[in-house]
């Protein structure tokens, strides 16, 4: 379900961020890497990251009409959707795969480094799709949630803006997020077609994948979640005993 997915997705990136942040400096990882991931602890980089690839982890169900994302900014993102479930060839088909996560990267990339415009674009919506899939929002009244959402992401984006934070690290987050929900998927039981366009889907075996929407990812799962990004957020931006 999609507040699953948004929580795993800021649950890695809190995870993942302080290696992001080390890689020029380790390994066989080039210099040039270094402009990309530079910067990634501070705290307002570190929350907006959490929030980006909480949205991200969404994308991949853009090829259902009926998934959260499909619903967040009404008909836009509805007939975008169907356009992605046509192109894509159905639900979980090309989006639900490691060349969709790869592409999604390095397409964000891409767009942070060109188009200061267009990346501020893509972070209002990531922000907006995590706010939506997370449930925050007043039950029952869909346009007053929707003015709940909009408030919550210029009041967030605005916040980013005015502390400086940078996006170089974008393709890194929507990357990480739209491979975080592959993975996700692979747990329940229909599987996803990880290597797409190659035949065959990645399934737990014995039948032992969770059933989506079901008591264990309801009331355990999303809780647990919840629960473990409180945590690292409390880890990460609580300031280390001098």
């Amino acid at each position: 379900m999609g507040h699953t997915h948004a929580l795993s997705g800021a649950t890695v990136w809190l995870l993942v961020a302080p290696g992001l942040a080390a890689l020029p400096g380790t390994g066989p990882f080039p210099e040039s890497l270094y402009p990309a991931v530079a910067g990634v602890l501070s705290p307002g980089e570190l929350i907006a990251g959490a929030l980006v690839c909480a949205g991200a982890a969404m994308l991949p169900d853009l090829d259902h009409p009926h998934a959260t994302i499909a619903q967040t900014f009404g008909p836009a993102t509805w007939v975008l959707s169907k356009a992605v479930n046509w192109a894509s060839g159905g639900h979980r088909h090309a989006t639900h795969s490691l060349l969709f996560a790869l592409a999604a990267g390095i397409g964000a990339h891409l767009l942070a480094g060109a188009y200061p415009v267009a990346r501020d674009v893509m972070v209002v919506l990531m922000i907006g799709l995590a706010i939506r899939a997370i449930g925050i929002g007043v039950p029952g009244k869909e346009i007053t949630s929707a003015l709940v959402n909009i408030g919550l992401t210029a009041a967030a984006f605005l916040m980013f803006r005015s502390g400086g934070v940078g996006y170089a690290w974008l393709g890194f987050a929507v990357g990480i997020g739209s491979l975080v929900h592959v993975v996700g998927d692979c747990l329940t039981e229909r599987g996803c077609p990880v290597l797409w366009p190659v035949k065959g889907r990645w399934v737990l075996p014995y039948r032992i994948g969770i059933k989506t929407g079901r008591k264990f990812e309801v009331q355990l799962v999303g809780p647990v979640l919840s629960v473990v990004v409180i945590g690292l957020f409390a880890l990460r931006l609580t300031p280390a005993a001098g």
